[in-house]
């Protein structure tokens, strides 16, 4: 009796570790998260823009399914967030994608040609 009592002790504090190492974890992402969303006002490249705006969805994204550290109202605002800028990211891939000069026009002709 006394062996399993031990045992449950033993598995509540591996449980308690799990838990401070994933808050620690998701700590850490959110703040990276955050420096992220300042490179991305600070950079005036759009390539740039896009793949930082991506990054941040995606991270954005893990931190919503992180049930066990956030609560049902901060993982609805993580959604929100992560659907913003994921729509901001799409909306840049789309600006990069268009043709400024004629010269991407005239590259993708010349690459169908080989």
């Amino acid at each position: 009796m006394h062996h399993e009592t031990a045992a449950d002790a033993a598995t509540a504090e591996s449980r308690a570790r799990d838990k401070l190492a994933l808050t620690q974890a998701c700590s850490a992402l959110w703040v990276a998260t955050l420096s992220l969303m300042t490179a991305f006002m600070q950079n005036a490249a759009p390539a740039h823009r896009h793949l930082i705006a991506r990054k941040i969805a995606k991270n954005l994204a893990m931190l919503r399914e992180e049930e066990a550290v956030f609560s049902p109202e901060c993982r609805m605002i993580f959604n929100n967030l992560a659907q913003r800028w994921s729509a901001q990211a799409d909306q840049l891939a789309a600006r990069q994608e268009r043709p400024r000069d004629g010269t991407r026009l005239l590259q993708a002709a010349l690459a169908k040609l080989h």
